[in-house]
């Protein structure tokens, strides 16, 4: 489990590395130097624009990751508080909720990222907007749920009872038991989150050239794919490994906290 943990904390390592060094412009064409291969100077190579690969490779990592870990962040932060205060406070408020978040519900996560993103018009902006809406959604319900459950125990009473502010009690009694399911879910969330992007990307809905990202990448290495098959298989390779990687990340948290296999 820890050196998994380590070679992911490696790849973002690196990708923000590049972010702050870059040694070569990731979007600066060189055409005398289209497709060359491995070198000192060019460790993957060139892309057909010149374009150095191991430098568009970590920016794109920079860029796939770092969109999925902020629309991911931004869904927690939208889909906690809901579940919180629907499960908690019932009534017209959690009926309200559970409506809207049915309506998301109604159609696969694809479906409706592909339609809000079609609609909003390519970009990458654009695309983190619609993943989080629709991943806002599951964490309110997982959230509502586990609240639904814990709020009917004796110690949930008894903090009713000593006066405690709802506000109170959805902080220090409520808040520690969603932790747990919270962190599995995100954990193997944020690899769907990644291809989502990366998939996006790839038909033109996200990441615009001549933007590094994984997705785009493979895009545009697509005519390149019989001559040179490793612009495609680089790109491939880092979504593979870092989906993979969470994965397994994933399936160790939900064992440590006990959490159900349908979570």
């Amino acid at each position: 489990m820890l050196p998994l943990a380590l070679i992911l904390i490696l790849i973002t390592v690196a990708s923000l590395y590049t972010f702050v060094y870059l040694k070569y412009d990731p979007t600066l064409t060189n055409l005398e130097k289209r497709l060359d291969g491995m070198s000192l100077a060019h460790p993957l190579g060139t892309d057909h624009l010149g374009r150095d690969i191991l430098t568009r490779l970590l920016l794109g990592g920079q860029q796939t990751i770092g969109f999925s870990a902020l629309a991911l962040g931004v869904a927690l932060l939208v889909g906690i508080p809901i579940g919180l205060i629907s499960g908690y406070k019932r009534g017209m408020v959690d009926r309200v909720f559970m409506r809207i978040a049915d309506s998301f519900l109604a159609f696969p996560d694809t479906v409706v990222a592909i339609v809000l993103s079609g609609l909003l018009g390519p970009g990458i902006g654009n695309l983190v907007f619609a993943i989080v809406m629709v991943k806002w959604v599951n964490y309110a319900r997982l959230v509502r749920s586990t609240v639904l459950a814990e709020s009917q125990k004796e110690y949930v009473l008894i903090a009713r009872t000593n006066g405690l502010s709802s506000f109170q009690i959805m902080k220090k009694h409520l808040a520690p038991h969603i932790i747990g399911h919270v962190l599995v879910m995100a954990s193997l969330d944020i690899g769907k989150i990644i291809l989502l992007i990366s998939s996006l990307s790839y038909i033109g809905l996200g990441a615009q050239p001549p933007v590094p990202e994984w997705g785009a990448m493979l895009n545009d290495s697509r005519p390149y794919f019989q001559s040179n098959p490793e612009l495609m298989i680089y790109p491939g390779l880092a979504i593979v490994a870092v989906v993979l990687l969470t994965n397994i990340i994933g399936d160790y948290l939900r064992d440590h906290f006990d959490v159900k296999k349908e979570v």
